[in-house]
């Protein structure tokens, strides 16, 4: 089995835990499983191998996730904000053959460590969260995740933004990450991304991650709803920070 991996047993023992604490962020906050995974299995692989393998473990997670969430999201919120996305997306996939991606990804995540200390500061971001501008909000989620693969982390930024009770955040954050996910694998699809070699360490990756997002699930209760905004704006900062030093070459990547 590990040889059909292509990794060594010490390398998959790495994976599989950074897996089971991607799953158990997951599945208390409804986000962050890739950015958490990427930030730190840079370390054994490349993350053009790394997306197609992150998609496989999101869709288990999401499978665990959504049936619960459905009740409690802001459909009009998810739905309104994917809209934009279907649009931003394939803009920013264009224009990443055109500019720098790393001078992309830096202003993107410099950009959502500072939303995210001003919201944690109690600035309200209402540019962010107004109805009538979701679709353009959701228009920006599709252009950072094409253009610097930081879109997960824009979405749950529009949807902290939300003045809403925790449990409809997070349910809203789950069902958006559930559509945005569609539309990525359409992307892999088409690019030719989505092999088999991707597919089986994804599978295997997949049974920590279950097991990390049942704990995560099991850890948000309303007894902690009070403290969840301010975990999830320190998350997205914590991963944006993380992101923000690999990308700048702090953080040295093994092939």
């Amino acid at each position: 089995m590990i040889d059909e991996l292509s990794l060594t047993f010490n390398q998959v023992g790495f994976l599989a835990t950074v897996a089971f604490f991607a799953g158990l962020v997951r599945g208390f906050a409804g986000f962050g499983m890739a950015a958490f995974f990427m930030s730190l299995s840079v370390l054994i692989l490349p993350p053009i191998t790394l997306i197609p393998v992150c998609w496989v473990m999101d869709a288990v997670a999401s499978a665990i996730l959504v049936r619960g969430s459905l009740s409690e999201a802001d459909r009009s919120v998810a739905f309104g904000m994917v809209s934009g996305v279907v649009f931003g997306l394939p803009i920013g996939l264009t224009l990443t053959g055109w500019l720098p991606v790393d001078d992309s990804r830096l202003a993107a995540l410099c950009l959502i460590i500072t939303l995210a200390f001003l919201q944690l500061a109690r600035f309200q971001a209402s540019f962010l969260s107004s109805k009538p501008r979701l679709f353009g909000s959701g228009i920006l989620v599709g252009f950072a995740a094409g253009i610097a693969s930081v879109g997960g982390m824009v979405a749950a930024l529009c949807v902290l933004s939300q003045d809403r009770p925790a449990r409809v955040i997070r349910a809203t954050l789950i069902l958006s990450l559930v559509l945005i996910s569609c539309l990525l694998l359409l992307w892999l699809l088409a690019f030719g991304m989505m092999d088999w070699l991707a597919l089986k360490r994804g599978v295997v990756l997949s049974l920590p991650v279950a097991a990390g997002v049942f704990l995560g699930k099991l850890l948000f209760r309303p007894s902690v709803e009070k403290y969840y905004k301010p975990f999830c704006l320190i998350l997205l900062m914590v991963l944006a920070t993380a992101s923000l030093l690999h990308t700048s070459g702090l953080f040295v990547e093994t092939d």
